[in-house]
Formats: C-alpha cells, structure tokens, sequence
C-alpha cells in the first residue's frame, strides 16, 4: 500500500514538473508528448521583448524574456524549421519524432512592446458561440502570435445585469437593455439595446464561468487583458427611472440607442464606481480599460467633451491609478477635446485601420490628422475584415510601407506596437501572420521574400506552383491598392440581393474594382494542377477550396453582368443560359464549401445551439445566429437602416436555401418582363425572415472530397454555356 501511494505521489509530482508553466500546456495541446521535444528558458536580456532559438542535445532550446515572446520563437520555429503553421484551420500538427536541428543560433526582438488583439464587433462576428474549448486554441494562437495586450469584453453583461440590479432595475427592464449573444458588440458600444434578447439566467452563468477560465489561462501566459471600462453608457430611460442628467437617447439605424450619462452629473461618479465595484467583484481589476464614449454617435453637440475625458479617465483611475484608458481612432474620435488635457502615458489609442486610412499623421489618408495623436501612445492597427465576411483580401504592399514608415516618421514617435482590430477572424490567415511578424523582424521585408518563407511554413514544403499561384495573388487581390478606401473583401455577388445594378452585397462596403477576375481563376488552375500531391495537408486544402471557390465568386460578377446586358438587349435566350448558369454556380459554391467544415453555416448554427440548456435556450441562440448572418435586425433597421447582409456569409447551406431562392425569384420576375408582364417588385425580407426564424438542422461535418469537388466544381464553373 506504502509503494502504491508512494508511485502515486512521484506521477503527481513528475507530471507537475513536466507541465509547470502554460508553454509546456500549449505543447502537449498541439501535439500530446511534443513539450519533451523543447527546452524552454525564461530570462531577462534587455529592455526589449525578445527570443533565440538554438540548439540543447537533441532538444530545441527557446529562450525568451516572458511566456508570450518564447510562445512566438515556439511557431518561428515550427514554421521556418519544421514546415508546420498553425492557424485559424488548424491548431494540431503531428510534430516530427526528432525535431530538425537549429545549426545556428537565430535571435529576434522589437521594441514594440504592445500587441493587441481583438475589435469589440468580433466577440459577435465571429465569437458569439464559443465555449471554452475553443477559446483555449484562440488564446494559444495570441501567444503564439506574440499577443500580449487582448481586448476581453466577455462577460460584461453579468456585470451590468447585477449593477442594474442594484440600482432597481427588475428582470425584465435589464432583459429589455442587454442584448442577445449575437449584437452584444453593439449594445457595448452603445448603438442600441435589447435586440437579440432577453437572455436567460443560464446565459449570464455560463459567461461568468467562462470568462473567469480565460482570464486566468491569460493570467498564465501574462497576457493582459483589457477590460471594458465604464464611461457613460446608461438604459434609454435613465432620466425618469433614476433622475439622471443624460443626453437625448438618439437612433441608430432604427434601433433605440442606449442614453449617456453626462460626466457633469453629480451622479457619474457613483454609477462608474459602481460597474468598477461589480466588475472587480466578477472579474478583477485591469491596467487596461477600453472606452469609446463617442462611437458612430449624433446629437453630441452639447456635451463638454473636456469634462466628459476626465470624468471618464478620474473614475477609471481610482479602481487602479496606474490603468490605461484604450480608445478606438475610428472617424472623429477620439475627438481632440476629449484628449488634448489628459496626461501622456494615460491613454493608448489604436489607430484602427492603420493599413488603409491611418489617422497617426500619414499622408495621404482619408483620415490624416495633421498632428497626428500629439503626445499620446497609439498602436498600428490592421482591420482587414468587416462582418467575417468570407473572401480573399489584403492590402500587401499598403500595409508594409505604412508600417516601415512609422519607424522614421517623427509623428509615429509614440507608436508602442501594432494592434489586429479585425471585425472578424477565422479567414485571410496569411495577411494576420504577416502583421503579427512585423513586429519581429528587425530588417524590413519585401513582399515577395517574406511570401516564399510563409509558403514553405504554411504546406511544409517549397513548390514552385504554389509560389507562382500566390504571386498572382499577392499583386491582385491581396494587394489592394493606396486610395482604395473599402471596407474588406470584394464581396460575393452570389450572396448579394438582387436587382439590376448589384455590384456590392452590404451597404457599407464602398467597393471597387480593383483586380482583374482572371487573376483569381489562373491562381485556382495553378492550385489545382498540384492538389493530388497535397492530399491530405490540411492548410493546402483549406486555401485551395477558398481559392477555388473565390475564382467561382469572381467568376459569377461576369456571368451576372452578361445576363443583365442580355435582358437590357432583350435577348432572352443569352439571359436564359445567363441566368441558369448564374444560379448552378449558387449550387457548385455550395457543394464546394460543403467540403470543409469553415465553409458551413451548420458549423456557426451548432455552436449556438450547443450553448442551450434547453430547447428555449437553444432556439433563442439558433436565431440570433441566423439573423446576425442575413437581416441582421427587423425590417427597419434591415431595410432602411441598411445593416442587412452586412455580415453576410458565402457559406454551405445558406447558398442553397436562402441566397438561391432569392435569386431565382428575381431572374423570374426578369424572365417575365420578355412576355410582357409588368416587372415584379419583390419583397426581400418578407422572403429571408423565415429563413431565420426557422431551426431545420445543418450539419457541421464536411461531406465529400474536397480535391475532387473542387476539380468537378473548376471545371464546370469556366465550361461553356
């Protein structure tokens, strides 16, 4: 029995020493038995972040300043040794049994010691659903991405729940404020309330619990992460339930807006000290707080915006005098009077679209401040995506000769690291891995070199097809160029609602022209002429369906564009095959998609039912699921407030039942013109409403070979018709 309990207590202790800090956790979540692979050290060298890879017996050796630093020499190596990269499609790899040796000594380091991570839109784009077993591979990708600064709202409706509480709001007035899983973002950010919910209590657990488990992993890694912080935000009806002085509650593409509490109420610093109070109670304090007091806001003429910055940053300081109040640079804000009196080294303010209209003083830009930010810090940002919107797009060139040129500009002198401020992730991984090495890489890198490396670490091996299908890529649609202000990706038209001018799906998007469709097409051919050898390698299959299925995209804007020309010329049999073929590419998008599980809308569908405790709970999150995804609200803020298909998805099995059905009602209605009927005015949303209220299900499981799908769909998508 002594011998027993003996063994038992030297396991326990071996397998405490074996996973005694989060890189040897991460490891083994990569690749069960791969921390036996590693020698890891910590050591302090310097005032800068850094880390070396070398050599130690048969093991690699990475030593780093922190946790995060040696999480980023771990993927340097896996991607420039071993040929492995992990990323969104996939954070397990099947390590070498003996890893291939460091012959000599290899050391990066930056001065950019902020990495920050996250826009308040894709905690509900993209991670609405999560449990926690997906948040523990997005937190190993932070750090293996050298994020160090994270924004981390989740939770932040049990704070507000227990504080309305207490200042005698009942269930159903704070069910009637918080927003559903899905629009939490803008509720956050405070564009409206209510919508998506009430939540049940269950909700409201769950977050609780799942935030405490991230905060601590974090905590682990020494991530910090960055709180919502209190800055005015207060239910519509402040004014008569609690006698406030607040600001005119105003709309925001037909939603009621949340008030604000005006910072010179003798009230403002009780209501912030207590959200701080609850928060704390929750969660814990911060060193950061993120604030956007102004967002996208009218009406706010007569707020003394002075006031206003320093109640905000006072209330803030006394939870933690040393906290740093984190504000977005997005159109007018943050506004010079909020700012211009408040102490350097109290404020970070993330130039959000860093790689297209930077606000730091750049020229040109849309957005160029002439002083840039002044004294304060800031941080390079890259958008990239709106609405995870799915579709290949980057700004290559833009994005490194606006990152090069802070470094000699005497007004990016405060710039103190970079920022991934995407509305939505899971897509484009190659543009993310780029930014996030930037910091890293002392010399500057050209497009064309760095594209080779990140090649050879995405498939693990050197193809000279798959260089030149890239290359294409990498000066078209990747490489969208200066004075191209959009927003994201070039949108698929497939996905778009009908009529005879449609040229961009969402209404926000500001889309041009800015490649040729031919170039998507030469690059799929070139990926497809190599796919039998990559059978199997998963990032290969993932790009060569979304390659794949962006020239099929691309494809169907000339198709679209034949077919109107034909009904214009009132040629009816090239609008007929026009309008046939247009719906078949619906259909071969949607079987090619069907092949990877990223693709689905069964995947997005699942997450949010697995979150119900019960069939109540699991319809409520189905639903707001579905409607994120296509109306994104009711009728008037869809219709006239122009948020529907914002957040639109090119996806399998909404292609066939709701995209389709739309178009093919309206090449009828077109069809019907050529036997001179009057031409139909249809009803959109009274046709995509029920989609959403509807919960048959969608499987999440990929179906069929995707090399073959996509060969068949290639091929029949560029035939003849």
């Amino acid at each position: 029995m002594m011998k027993r309990y003996i063994t038992l207590v030297l396991i326990s202790l071996f397998s405490s020493a074996v996973f005694a800090n989060p890189i040897a956790d991460m490891l083994e979540r990569i690749d069960p038995g791969a921390s036996k692979k590693f020698a890891i050290e910590v050591a302090k060298d310097g005032n800068k972040d850094y880390f070396e890879l070398s050599q130690k017996g048969k093991r690699v050796l990475i030593r780093g300043n922190n946790y995060v630093s040696i999480s980023v020499g771990i993927n340097w190596y896996l991607k420039y040794y071993a040929g492995i990269h992990l990323s969104w499609n996939g954070m397990t790899a099947k390590l070498p049994e003996v890893l291939p040796a460091i012959p000599k000594k290899e050391r990066h380091s930056t001065d950019l010691k902020l990495r920050y991570d996250f826009n308040y839109c894709t905690f509900s784009y993209s991670m609405a659903f999560w449990d926690w077993d997906r948040w523990q591979k997005e937190i190993d990708w932070m750090a293996l991405h050298g994020i160090n600064l994270p924004l981390n709202v989740i939770g932040e409706e049990c704070i507000w729940n227990n504080m309305l509480k207490k200042l005698g709001y009942n269930k159903d007035d704070i069910g009637s404020f918080i927003a559903g899983p899905a629009f939490l973002a803008w509720w956050e950010m405070n564009n409206l309330e209510g919508w998506g919910g009430p939540n049940p209590d269950s909700w409201y657990k769950q977050q609780e619990a799942l935030q405490k488990k991230i905060l601590l992993r974090m905590k682990e890694f020494g991530i910090e992460p960055v709180f919502p912080g209190y800055s005015g935000m207060m239910p519509h009806n402040a004014k008569e339930k609690l006698g406030l002085e607040v600001a005119d509650a105003k709309l925001w593409n037909g939603y009621k807006r949340p008030t604000f509490l005006l910072p010179t109420d003798s009230r403002f610093e009780e209501i912030a000290s207590l959200y701080y109070k609850e928060q704390e109670a929750l969660f814990g304090k911060a060193n950061y707080y993120s604030m956007d007091p102004f967002h996208e806001a009218e009406g706010m003429d007569k707020i003394d915006f002075d006031a206003a910055g320093k109640a905000i940053m006072q209330a803030m300081k006394k939870v933690n005098p040393k906290a740093v109040w984190v504000i977005q640079g997005w159109t007018e804000n943050p506004r010079e009077e909020v700012i211009q009196n408040l102490r350097q080294g109290d404020l970070l303010i993330l130039d959000l679209f860093s790689e297209c209209r930077p606000m730091w003083g750049m020229k040109p830009s849309l957005w160029y401040r002439e002083k840039g930010y002044g004294k304060h810090n800031w941080l390079f940002c890259m958008l990239e995506n709106f609405g995870a919107k799915v579709g290949i797009h980057g700004r290559m060139d833009q994005l490194l000769e606006n990152f090069y040129e802070t470094r000699t500009n005497p007004l990016a002198a405060q710039m103190k690291g970079i920022g991934l401020t995407m509305e939505g992730i899971e897509n484009n991984p190659m543009m993310f891995e780029l930014m996030t090495e930037l910091p890293w890489r002392e010399a500057q890198v050209t497009k064309e070199s760095w594209l080779k490396e990140y090649l050879f670490a995405r498939y693990g091996k050197k193809d000279e097809t798959i260089e030149k299908a890239w290359g294409i890529l990498a000066n078209s649609i990747l490489n969208c160029p200066r004075g191209n202000n959009q927003q994201g990706t070039l949108e698929s038209i497939l996905c778009a609602r009908p009529s005879l001018n449609a040229f961009q799906t969402s209404s926000w998007a500001k889309l041009e022209n800015y490649y040729d469709p031919v170039t998507t097409r030469d690059a799929a051919k070139l990926m497809l002429s190599v796919a039998d050898k990559y059978r199997g390698n998963n990032n290969f299959e993932y790009d060569l369906v979304d390659i794949v299925r962006q020239s099929i995209a691309d494809h169907a804007r000339e198709v679209y564009n034949h077919t109107v020309a034909d009904f214009k010329c009132f040629h009816r049999e090239g609008f007929e095959k026009g309008s046939k073929k247009f719906l078949d590419l619906i259909l071969l998008q949607d079987k090619l998609l069907g092949t990877r599980k990223e693709f689905r809308v069964g995947n997005w569908i699942q997450q949010a039912r697995s979150l119900g405790n019960n069939d109540e709970e699991k319809n409520l999150y189905e639903w707001n699921a579905r409607v994120q995804i296509t109306t994104w609200g009711n009728r008037i803020s869809a219709d006239d407030g122009g948020l529907r298909d914002y957040a639109h998805k090119e996806w399998n099995g909404i292609l066939k039942d709701f995209y389709y059905k739309r178009w093919d009602a309206y090449w009828k209605t077109l069809n019907d013109v050529f036997d001179r009927k009057p031409l139909v005015t249809l009803d959109y949303y009274a046709m995509e409403e029920p989609w959403t209220k509807a919960t048959n299900p969608y499987s999440a499981e990929p179906e069929g070979d995707c090399v073959e799908t996509a060969k068949a769909a290639y091929a029949e998508a560029f035939s003849k018709y």
